[in-house]
């Protein structure tokens, strides 16, 4: 076996690799004697069939097996003797073979680029921070104060109007026939809420406790019942009672009913749980300060397979025609009946159709986030930051309790695909080293506003990505509503892939 180097650029390498005839000659023998003592066949013991007859049975396959044994074998050699740390899987094509001749082959692969970690604890970064916003607190115990409102019971026999609440007991027929799900005793419905399917609280406008009248509705064309989806319906109705909106209070009554016991308490309640929601926005803030600092301190060479792979889901993102047409592309072949696949399919690159102003937006994000990727990895290798087992197991967990009832079929999904649970991982492990660089980093609190931390940066949000963007969201959104329709696929399932493939997503 001979292996030389055939090309050094860059950060690619091609590695020509020469197994002779005679080698392979030696080992397919030594694999037929090892077979000749294994195999069973009709007419001979065991271990006493002919090499001559063993040959002419299993040659080939084992001429085969000793090729792919020689070529790993090689790649390997090829890999550890110039101790090369490859950036993605290398390529491996025999380029010349016949029966009795040299087999020959070329070795491609691409390298890790050498990364030289600025200095940590000389980085200067600034960390948002929005202190209590007494009037987000103020309106928010305000909006809970409109939503809890007491109702009176109207004693006259006035009408029903908008925004009364009526008691109510209500059947539907379909065809003069009752369906299942739409019967109710003793109901509170407030007109005008939308609780209930177009039609259904405007036929009680007017009506007055003691009524009973028949409601003429129609089902939505995508009512959640496929039974019941654009269909006529009747629903005779028997208002019992008529309550009236109270006045909003903002009082221990309204905590009590809440399960606190004091208004503070509530008050305090609602204060965390709004600084909960607003920290995932100041985490990424201090994220996004932390990946600029480093990308101003880092330049180096981008491996060209991990860069083409990242410029295409980029471009695609940012080219709604290309996204489109991946998406209509993208469905299963496993049809109960045979056809050709060889159709001259015209796949448009991702930026098919994109100006240069625009592919040279998608290729510096793409640079961008390959490199700081390839940083924050080699950071963490040098200062041996891990995802443990635990770490992974309570970010499934996570994410099953977003899916309340279906926590089991979440599990399970996690449990049995491996790619879905190394793409947990991986936002795992950028978390733990972004925390490590603030660790060492030196770090500054700026206090923001709620208004600062959620607007869009202007001088950051591109035309051409934006134009983009939103003619993307557009079309996504009438496809996915169109998928949702036809799909038969388990809701569970198919919310823990799309929350893997988000976990995915690199800043």
């Amino acid at each position: 076996m001979n292996i030389t180097e055939s090309l050094k650029d860059g950060l690619a390498r091609e590695y020509a690799i020469v197994i002779t005839a005679a080698e392979l000659d030696e080992k397919t023998t030594a694999r037929l004697s090892e077979l000749a003592g294994e195999v069973k066949m009709p007419g001979f013991r065991p271990g006493k069939v002919p090499m001559s007859v063993v040959k002419a049975r299993f040659g080939d396959q084992a001429k085969s097996e000793v090729i792919r044994s020689a070529l790993d074998e090689a790649a390997k050699e090829a890999i550890e003797s110039n101790e090369l740390n490859l950036a993605s899987q290398p390529g491996l094509d025999i380029t010349s073979f016949e029966d009795g001749s040299d087999l020959e082959a070329v070795l491609k692969c691409e390298i890790m680029p050498e990364i030289s970690i600025p200095n940590l604890g000389d980085m200067s970064v600034e960390r948002p921070v929005l202190p209590a916003d007494e009037s987000e607190i103020d309106e928010t115990m305000q909006r809970i104060a409109d939503e809890n409102r007491p109702t009176t019971l109207v004693e006259s026999k006035r009408a029903a109007k908008d925004g009364d609440t009526v008691v109510i007991d209500f059947i539907g027929r379909i065809d003069g026939e009752a369906f299942e799900g739409g019967a109710a005793t003793d109901h509170n419905l407030q007109l005008g809420s939308g609780q209930f399917i177009p039609g259904f609280e405007d036929g009680l406008i007017g009506a007055k406790a003691g009524d009973t009248l028949n409601v003429p509705v129609s089902f939505p064309d995508e009512y959640q019942a496929a039974h019941l989806a654009g269909k006529p319906a009747v629903f005779e109705v028997t208002v019992k009672e008529l309550r009236e909106m109270g006045e909003a209070s903002l009082d221990d009554e309204l905590a009590s009913k809440l399960g606190f016991e004091t208004l503070d308490q509530l008050r305090d309640a609602v204060a965390e749980q709004l600084a909960g929601q607003h920290a995932t926005a100041l985490r990424q803030a201090v994220k996004k300060n932390i990946l600029d600092a480093l990308a101003e301190k880092v330049d180096f060479d981008l491996p060209p397979s991990l860069y083409k792979s990242e410029y295409e889901t980029v471009a695609r993102s940012m080219n709604p025609d290309a996204a489109a047409h991946n998406h209509d592309h993208d469905h299963d072949h496993d049809h109960d009946h045979d056809h050709d696949h060889d159709h001259d399919h015209h796949h448009p690159a991702a930026d098919e159709g994109m100006d240069d102003a625009a592919k040279q937006e998608a290729s510096d994000i793409a640079a961008r986030r390959v490199r700081l990727g390839l940083l924050l990895t080699e950071i963490g290798r040098v200062n041996e930051i891990q995802v443990s087992e635990e770490d992974t197991r309570r970010a499934v967990f996570d994410q099953a309790r977003r899916f309340p009832g279906q926590e089991q079929q979440v599990l399970e999904y996690y449990q049995n695909n491996n790619d879905a649970m190394q793409q947990l991982a991986g936002p795992i492990f950028e978390d733990k080293v972004i925390d490590y660089i603030l660790e060492l980093a030196k770090v500054t609190e700026v206090e923001t506003t709620t208004e600062a931390l959620y607007a869009e940066p202007e001088d950051e949000a591109k035309p051409a990505a934006k134009k983009a963007a939103k003619k993307a969201g557009k079309k996504a959104a009438k496809k996915a509503a169109k998928a949702s329709e036809k799909s038969d696929k388990p809701a569970a399932k198919k919310a823990a892939k799309k929350a893997a493939k988000k976990a995915a997503k690199k800043s």
